[in-house]
């Protein structure tokens, strides 16, 4: 029984070493992408009922002095902002509801108000995430620095693709498919996405520049904590005796700018790996869900808080870019319909939004019960 209380609540245990920094994490993300809907509605002029982080019972609640209903739910997978003259979560409008509604209730409802209005509001979700994952990484830059190493070859591993197409340790990577080349983290990014493609590699030897194709390959790599990940390499090591390793910190301008660029590079990656899936590129193995963000959320939190923030801001990105999917239920999906009736001048009939609510329903849950699938895999692939 002591071994049992132990391994729950030690700092490596389930609940301090897992469940809490997922529900750090998570709620984190969450909370920004519903205040980021919350504040732009107001802005906008539409009222709200309830701003929910979480879903199903409440916890703890209050209620402030606009009549908005603040709520922590206890299935913590998610939240909403419910405005005035919602049926549900989802902001579908309700006819009988509508009628109901006093004068006052119409001036903010949100379906009363123009296209232009609701697109921003929808919007705002995922640009807030967005925003979220600039600031944390700034913040990272800034304030704590980053690791960085010179682009240089340390070593050519045996049988690779870089030791058949002849490079050598000490060479330096110039730039790749013409794009300069300043850290060795940039060849390591560009190479990783870019299996069985050849690529141009423009190398310094001496005082020499030499040119090379090559075609990466896709190895599963493993990594500190025994997961595993398909990606694209070529077979350089950069180690810390001749690689040049070192903590850089920046100016806040500078840091915003790399964070700017750091959150696109992720949109970049996993809009990649999304498209790559779908025309059959890529394996759909690497999908989770709940289960999987909690295990790296808790691998992550051994390695420390700035870590932590770190993978908050990739997460933060992913829910952004995963709610601009143009799936109905999805803020990409209101989206796609705003767009349609902007085109239309008149909205889409209730009975087609109703048919694409439930078709995208099914395809959110057919997805969250695919990624529980790989999640539950991982485990015994684990075990």
């Amino acid at each position: 029984m002591t071994d049992f209380l132990t391994g729950l609540v030690s700092t490596d245990g389930f609940v301090l070493g897992t469940l809490v920094p997922f529900l750090f994490v998570l709620l984190v993300v969450v909370f920004i992408h519903e205040l980021g809907h919350y504040l732009v509605g107001r802005w906008c002029g539409i009222g709200a009922k309830v701003f929910s982080v979480g879903f199903g019972p409440e916890i703890l609640g209050f209620t402030d002095r606009r009549g908005t209903r603040w709520r922590l739910s206890a299935i913590p997978l998610g939240g909403y902002v419910k405005f005035v003259g919602d049926m549900n979560v989802a902001s579908a409008p309700d006819p009988e509801a509508d009628a109901a509604l006093t004068p006052a209730e119409r001036d903010v409802a949100f379906h009363r108000k123009s296209v232009a209005r609701r697109a921003a509001t929808v919007f705002a979700g995922p640009a807030a995430n967005f925003l979220l994952a600039v600031v944390l990484f700034a913040t990272i830059f800034a304030v704590f620095g980053r690791g960085v190493a010179d682009p240089v070859v340390s070593e050519v591993r045996a049988g690779g693709v870089a030791e058949e197409a002849g490079l050598r340790p000490g060479d330096v990577f110039v730039s790749v498919d013409g794009r300069p080349v300043a850290q060795f983290s940039d060849i390591q990014r560009y190479v990783a996405v870019r299996a069985g493609q050849p690529i141009e590699l423009v190398m310094r030897r001496g005082d020499a520049l030499v040119d090379f194709t090559l075609v990466p390959e896709r190895l599963e790599i493993e990594d500190r904590f025994g997961n595993k990940i398909e990606q694209g390499v070529i077979g350089v090591v950069n180690n810390r005796d001749s690689g040049g390793h070192r903590v850089q910190k920046y100016g806040i301008v500078e840091s915003v700018g790399m964070a700017v660029a750091e959150t696109w590079y992720i949109v970049e990656r996993t809009g990649g790996y999304i498209g790559g899936v779908i025309t059959g590129r890529e394996n759909a193995d690497q999908i989770g869900g709940p289960i999987r963000v909690a295990q790296v959320s808790g691998q992550v939190a051994t390695l420390g808080f700035v870590a932590l923030l770190n993978l908050a801001a990739i997460l933060s990105v992913s829910i952004g870019l995963l709610n601009l999917l143009p799936v109905p239920v999805l803020d990409g999906g209101h989206l796609l319909f705003y767009l349609f009736e902007a085109l239309r001048g008149r909205p889409m009939s209730e009975q087609a939004q109703e048919v694409g609510y439930r078709i995208g329903m099914m395809l959110i849950l057919g997805l969250m019960v695919f990624a529980t699938w790989n999640d539950i895999t991982m485990l015994f692939d684990r075990s």
